[in-house]
């Protein structure tokens, strides 16, 4: 890794200025408040992050109409980040697999420190660029991928230096954020800046700026699964069924799809071969497995597609 002291300096805004580490007048006295009183008052705070992610709904979309194209052209999608803001990433990216059983590495999740960061503190490496990028490019990361920075501060030297390195690369970047005008939203093609205001608990950007960044990571990743085909209706038709659970949820969507009972729908599966979408276009279609199989393949995977009418 090249000397710290060969980095551009990243991240300098006094935090002061911040608008995650002001003063919020609601809950001055939080400390002196009944529970009840204390919990409405968090409650209605937490009432405003949904509307300030509503605001930032057009740059969202842009993030995953740009991310449905990179991964249709064989590209990944990244997140980054440090503390809660890497938590939340590696978390988004872990469920992608068992969700919609896509391959592992076609989503993935880098925090600051590592693994252990996970569970233990690394305010250390928030601080350095070069590992933001040498983490990165050790993931083989390339011009084709699609990088998510996530920092609530918007000036995460960690994060900003991964950015730096995905533009010499030439691909797309992302920046979550809840400050504006960042250095994150300047450094990214797509800012998302979502002004979820000072905190109950000042600077603890764990709490709104947390549940902000939550909620654009669920829709970033569900819309780009909806786009690609994973979901029919509002089914999620790529679920494995790997375990009880699973089975029994992967025969309730075929019989909710096809309006079978249950045994039929079970019947089905196992033709299917345990396929979801295969015994759903065998259903609709009145098709065989291998001939619902080849349609799925001609219509890259899309239920909706397969099944409807020549």
């Amino acid at each position: 890794m090249m000397e710290k002291d060969r980095w551009p300096v990243y991240g300098l805004t006094m935090l002061e200025s911040l608008l995650t580490e002001q003063r919020n007048p609601a809950s001055e006295r939080i400390d002196a408040l009944p529970t009840e009183e204390m919990l409405r008052v968090m409650n209605q705070e937490d009432r405003k992050v949904a509307e300030a992610v509503a605001e930032r709904i057009p740059d969202i979309a842009m993030a995953v109409n740009v991310t449905v194209d990179r991964l249709e052209r064989g590209g990944r999608l990244f997140y980054i980040g440090a503390g809660t803001s890497g938590r939340l990433g590696v978390l988004d990216a872990s469920e992608w697999v068992p969700t919609f059983n896509v391959p592992g590495e076609t989503v993935q999740g880098i925090i600051a420190g590592g693994e252990h960061a996970l569970v233990h503190s690394s305010e250390a490496i928030e601080d350095d660029p070069g590992a933001g990028r040498e983490d990165l490019l050790r993931r083989g990361f390339s011009g084709k991928d699609v990088l998510v920075g996530i920092a609530a501060s918007g000036r995460t030297p960690y994060v900003l230096g991964a950015v730096a390195a995905a533009h010499e690369s030439g691909a797309v970047t992302v920046g979550i954020s809840c400050t504006p005008d960042s250095e994150l939203a300047r450094a990214v093609k797509i800012p998302i800046t979502v002004l979820t205001g000072p905190e109950v608990l000042t600077g603890s950007t764990r709490l709104k700026a947390g549940t902000a960044t939550k909620l654009v990571l669920n829709m970033l990743s569900t819309a780009v699964m909806i786009r690609l085909g994973y979901v029919f209706g509002n089914l999620m038709v790529n679920v494995q069924p790997t375990n009880h659970k699973l089975q029994d949820r992967a025969i309730r969507i075929i019989a909710s799809a096809t309006g079978m009972d249950y045994p039929l729908a079970s019947e089905l599966l196992d033709k299917a071969g345990g396929s979801v979408k295969t015994a759903i276009v065998m259903a609709q279609r009145g098709l065989s497995r291998a001939a619902a199989e080849t349609r799925l393949i001609e219509v890259r995977g899309r239920v909706a597609e397969a099944v409807r009418p020549d």
